[in-house]
């Protein structure tokens, strides 16, 4: 379960984004799992992976749109 920002009033908002990229051959990939994420106070959370398959224009197209769609379903929170 992802963990919720909280909005303190009066302050910006502040987050860490966990983010990483590599480009592997299409042929190359089996598969794609969960990555997980050490918390400070002891527990763990996850991050969803996700496979972008194209050329490198419509890969870089792809991506854009998700980061702006991510940070639109966080915005709407």
């Amino acid at each position: 379960m992802a963990r919720k920002l909280t909005l303190v009033k009066g302050a910006s908002q502040r987050g860490s984004l966990v983010y990483g990229m590599r480009i592997f051959d299409q042929a190359s990939v089996a598969g794609v799992e969960d990555a997980r994420v050490s918390l400070a106070d002891g527990t763990s959370g996850r991050v969803t992976m996700h496979l972008i398959e194209g050329s490198r224009a419509q890969i870089r197209r792809q991506l854009m749109q998700s980061i702006d769609a991510f940070f639109e379903l966080l915005d709407e929170q």
